[in-house]
C-alpha cells in the first residue's frame, strides 16, 4: 500500500530545534525521525511513500537526494572501489514521491492535494511525521479490510503525559471530587496518528475540511469509523524533552518501534 506522511508543519513547540530543519528531520540516533517512520512501514512491506511537504521542504529533499548508506552501514567494496554492495540496503526498494502541499495547509487539505497520486488505491496508509509506535500495522490493515462498512480506522493510544484527570459528581460549577487518576492510567485514549484509509475518505475532505476532527467526526456520525486500541509503545516527538527520550531509547538499544533492528 502507498503511505502518505505529513511532513509540512511548522513544529512550533520544537522551535529551538527546528529553526533550520523541519521537525521530521530532527535526528533520533543517527537518522531523522522521518526515516524511522518510513523504516517502520517498510518492515511491513509498504515502501511506496508520498511525502506531503511544506515548511523547509528543501531540507527533506536534500536528505534523500544525497542519501549515502555506506557512511553509516556495513558494505562490500569491490572493482577497485567502483562498486559498493550494501549489507543490506535500506532504501533501494523504496519509491518516494515529494509533493509541496503548502506552508500553512491543514492536514486534511495536505491529504486532498495528493489525491491524484492515490488514484486506483482502494486503501492506503497515512501518518504524521513525528510519531513512532510498535503497533501491529498488519493487523490494523486486516481489520479494516474485513469491515466493508468502515471508511477509516486509526490507532488510539493512552497518553504518556503525567497530568491528572479528575472524577467529579454533581451539577453546576461547584462539584464534589471523587478522585484523581493520571491520564495514562485512565480510560481516556487519544489519536495515535496512524491511519488506514479507504479511497472514499476524500469525499469527506471537501471545502477545506480537516482530517481530524472534521472528516473523522463525520465518519463516526455515520458509523463508518473504527479504531485500533494499542497498549504497547507509542510516542510523539512534540518537544525537545520527548526528542531526547526517543534518542536515548534508540541509542541504548531499547527502541520498541525499531522492529527492523530486532531482525539483525
Amino acid at each position: 500500500m502507498k503511505v502518505v506522511i505529513f511532513c509540512g508543519g511548522l513544529g512550533l513547540r520544537m522551535r529551538e530545534l527546528s529553526e533550520d530543519i523541519p521537525k521530521p528531520m530532527i535526528q533520533v540516533g543517527d537518522r531523522p525521525i522521518l526515516w524511522h517512520i518510513m523504516r517502520y512501514y517498510a518492515y511491513y512491506g509498504h515502501r511506496d511513500f508520498i511525502l506531503c511537504l511544506g515548511y523547509k521542504a528543501d531540507s527533506i529533499k536534500r536528505f534523500f537526494l544525497s542519501y549515502k548508506e555506506a557512511q553509516a552501514n556495513n558494505f562490500v567494496l569491490s572493482h577497485g572501489g567502483t562498486q559498493v554492495e550494501q549489507l543490506p540496503s535500506e532504501i533501494d526498494d523504496w519509491k518516494i514521491t515529494f509533493v509541496d502541499t503548502g506552508l500553512n495547509t491543514n492536514i486534511g487539505q495536505r491529504l486532498k492535494r495528493v489525491e491524484t497520486h492515490l488514484k486506483g488505491e482502494a486503501m492506503f496508509l497515512a501518518t504524521y511525521g513525528d510519531n513512532v509506535t510498535d503497533a501491529p500495522l498488519d493487523q490494523m490493515i486486516e481489520a479494516l479490510q474485513y469491515e466493508d462498512d468502515k471508511v477509516a480506522t486509526f490507532l488510539s493510544v493512552r497518553s504518556n503525559q503525567s497530568f491528572h484527570v479528575i472524577r467529579t459528581t454533581g451539577t453546576g460549577n461547584n462539584r464534589s471530587v471523587l478522585g484523581f487518576d493520571t491520564i495514562k492510567d485512565s480510560d481516556i485514549r487519544i489519536n495515535g496518528g496512524f491511519f488506514v484509509l479507504r479511497q472514499s475518505i476524500f469525499e469527506y475532505l471537501n471545502h477545506g475540511r480537516e482530517l481530524v476532527p472534521d472528516a473523522l467526526n463525520a465518519l463516526a456520525a455515520e458509523g463508518k469509523l473504527s479504531t485500533w486500541h494499542h497498549d504497547g509503545f507509542w510516542a510523539a516527538m512534540d518537544t525537545p524533552k520527548e526528542m531526547r527520550l526517543l534518542d536515548a531509547l534508540y541509542t541504548q538499544g531499547n527502541a520498541a518501534w525499531a522492529k527492523w533492528d530486532q531482525l539483525q
